[in-house]
């Protein structure tokens, strides 16, 4: 079957256009990074960066970015939190108990969703469970979650991926250890906003303007950008600069397998991928 023409990019952030901190405070920029960004903004071709990482505020970790080199406004940046804002609306959610930092929560609230954190009145009562970046998670957060959920609260995760790739090599996520805590004493389903879900592909691509179809999913993880690509109809690009090398890559599922291989992002300018 032909696949559709690549009309926007989604890209991945750590691994794929920079390596940074666990933190998130510094980066490096990956090589071909800007020089890709800046060719598909002179061209007009609409791109967009979604990374999993959930702590920061998409604004601010713009202009990091841009402090990088990266051609990136704050319009172009997003979290999971920035999809689960549409997904709690569509859900009838108005009120969310964050397990998270500051940043999880706070594009929820920009968009008019309530949030409250553990310790706060009436914190145990509420119609979603919202677990996020969370480094200062404890016992007590745990109990509150799993607290709200028996009182009918639904669960939802930015990010279920035990890793990701920083500077320092892979690197925990602090998310996916929460789930399995909460998710093992309540024995419930949780509902991913971030990548690989179909949500955060939807989402792209109506930031994009473009059809599902139409998006050109760039990424380093095999289980994130390439099974949502794959899922969704999206074409997978995979970058051997984070996570996963090339010898890893050969050796996936279809499931998880992308349609296209390169080095790293540089390789798109080279191979005239970009229009």
């Amino acid at each position: 079957m032909k696949r559709a023409r690549i009309r926007g990019f989604m890209f991945d952030l750590d691994g794929t256009l920079v390596l940074g901190d666990r933190t998130g405070k510094s980066y490096d920029v990956l090589p071909g990074a800007i020089e890709v960004l800046s060719h598909l903004r002179a061209r007009g071709v609409p791109y967009v960066v979604l990374t999993n990482g959930s702590g920061q505020l998409p604004a601010a970790q713009a202009a990091k970015l841009r402090g990088a080199g990266l051609p990136l406004e704050d319009t172009q940046m997003f979290t999971p939190s920035s999809v689960a804002a549409g997904v709690f609306r569509r859900a009838g959610v108005r009120r969310v108990l964050v397990l998270g930092s500051p940043g999880v929560g706070h594009v929820l609230k920009e968009q008019g969703i309530g949030i409250t954190f553990t310790g706060e009145p009436d914190c145990e009562h509420v119609d979603a469970v919202y677990i996020g970046w969370h480094p200062d998670c404890g016992m007590q957060d745990i109990e509150a979650a799993c607290n709200a959920i028996w009182n009918g609260a639904r669960l939802y995760v930015a990010s279920d991926v035990p890793f990701f790739a920083s500077r320092s090599g892979r690197t925990i996520g602090y998310s996916y250890a929460i789930n399995g805590a909460v998710r093992r004493m309540t024995k419930v389903r949780a509902i991913i906003t971030g990548k690989p879900s179909q949500h955060a592909l939807r989402f792209v691509a109506q930031q994009l303007g473009v059809k599902v179809s139409e998006v050109g999913v760039v990424g380093d993880d095999a289980e994130v950008e390439m099974r949502m690509a794959r899922r969704g109809g999206a074409t997978g690009i995979a970058v051997c600069t984070g996570t996963t090398s090339r010898a890893e890559w050969s050796r996936q599922p279809l499931a998880r397998r992308p349609h296209y291989v390169v080095e790293g992002v540089f390789e798109l300018l080279e191979r005239g991928w970009l229009g």
